[in-house]
């Protein structure tokens, strides 16, 4: 086997396994890191636990968590599953566990110890990290012969992978230099936005339910009075508007809230039918029959909520509970089963878990994620055009394409 010269630009996830997977092969692999440290975004990952991947073990399955060119990924899927991951990062001496959703953590609750686990993988196989950005590549003939970095340095290459990562959390070194890369050697890049990001609502009751978390509610999103997405779990008000695991998912399905008349559409109770639910307040009004309107609903809602409902009711507060009419009381079940938010818009690419956009995936090939434009230039991770749903299937996409490219390069 020939030793070739192969540089990784970025030293995240996909960067890393890349890098790893390269140097076993015998190449002489650098991974140019702009960070002092690597790995940075997934340091903050699961709110520093770091949701390392799914234990989603079966290949279509896996896929059909994938929102954005599903299909790409399933060379990439077949060559380094969930399993795969989970073994790696205990091989590495990272204990793992699953929790709600099949998300896998460390045991430790620890990402640092992931990143660890990751550096050491590369380092023991032979990869060296070099921190510093890469500015322009310098081509003979059609092939890329070395990267420049920014302070003027250059590392001569047989083959470059692209691994920067999208713009989200760009604190974290995410600031789309892949893209400016890509577009410089004529690759296309699909305008980023914001993916499994916190939604923007306009309604004035939004301010007074800040930090208010339901847990096993049902969502809607509407387009036009379409449903385009459905699901059930934990969501959380804020002074802007909604966030949460269900209202993350739910942004991959959001094309341009500008531009169209999105709605949000929450199910308080979904355990309970409009029939049940009315039953259920029935039996609540009779409890509390010569009390306020406002003061009954403490059982069925949290406390927070219940000077909003009351408000959009439109039933006086003051009023007493048998005097409440079957109208208003149906009218009222039906808001519980259908408060409804306008979304105007996604919070900033900066506060995204992931980025939708990125390399087009007709260019590159997914077999060996070789770029179709530049013989020896690959890509792997965030920086491609695709993006999953939250719950590990992101990281897992890195981890995949990471280990496809260092596989080929």
């Amino acid at each position: 086997m020939e030793h070739k010269n192969v540089v990784i630009i970025g030293g995240g996830a996909a960067g890393l396994l890349a890098a790893a997977e390269s140097a076993k092969r015998g190449n002489r692999t650098i991974i140019v890191e702009k960070n002092s440290r690597p790995a940075r975004k997934v340091m903050i990952t699961g709110k520093g636990r770091c949701n390392v991947t799914n234990a989603c073990f079966d290949l279509d399955e896996l896929i059909g968590n994938v929102v954005t060119n599903p299909r790409f990924m399933y060379s990439a899927f077949s060559a380094f599953m969930p399993y795969d991951t989970i073994a790696l990062v205990e091989d590495m001496g990272v204990p793992t566990k699953i929790e709600r959703g099949n998300r896998v953590f460390p045991q430790s609750d620890k990402a640092v110890d992931i990143v660890d686990a990751l550096v050491k993988n590369a380092t023991q196989s032979g990869a060296e990290i070099v921190e510093g950005a890469v500015k322009a590549f310098k081509f003979d003939g059609q092939n890329i012969a070395s990267v420049i970095l920014e302070d003027g340095g250059e590392i001569p290459c047989d083959s470059v992978a692209v691994c920067t990562g999208g713009k989200s959390y760009s604190k974290t070194g995410s600031t789309g230099d892949g893209y400016t890369l890509a577009k410089s050697v004529g690759h296309t890049v699909i305008t980023p936005k914001p993916s499994l990001v916190p939604l923007v609502c306009s309604n004035n009751f939004v301010p007074a339910l800040q930090g208010l978390s339901l847990k096993n509610v049902g969502i809607k999103i509407l387009n036009d009075g379409r449903e385009v997405y459905t699901d059930f779990g934990e969501m959380l008000f804020t002074h802007f508007g909604v966030s949460g695991p269900v209202i993350l998912s739910a942004s991959c399905h959001i094309k341009e809230p500008e531009n169209e008349a999105y709605k949000l559409v929450i199910d308080l109770k979904p355990a309970l039918d409009d029939m049940q639910l009315d039953k259920r307040i029935q039996r609540d009004f009779a409890d509390n029959n010569n009390k306020d309107f406002i003061n009954s609903l403490s059982k069925l809602l949290p406390r927070k909520i219940i000077p909003v409902i009351v408000k959009l009711s439109g039933i006086e507060p003051s009023a007493k509970c048998n005097q409440i009419t079957k109208e208003q009381r149906r009218s009222l079940v039906h808001l519980l089963k259908n408060l409804t938010l306008d979304i105007t818009a996604f919070r900033p690419i900066e506060e995204a878990i992931v980025t939708s956009g990125g390399i087009s995936v007709k260019e590159i090939d997914p077999k060996t994620m070789r770029s179709k434009i530049v013989p020896n230039l690959y890509f792997a991770g965030e920086v491609i055009d695709v993006d999953a749903y939250t719950g590990g299937f992101n990281l897992q996409i890195a981890f995949s394409t990471g280990y496809l490219c260092g596989q080929n390069i």
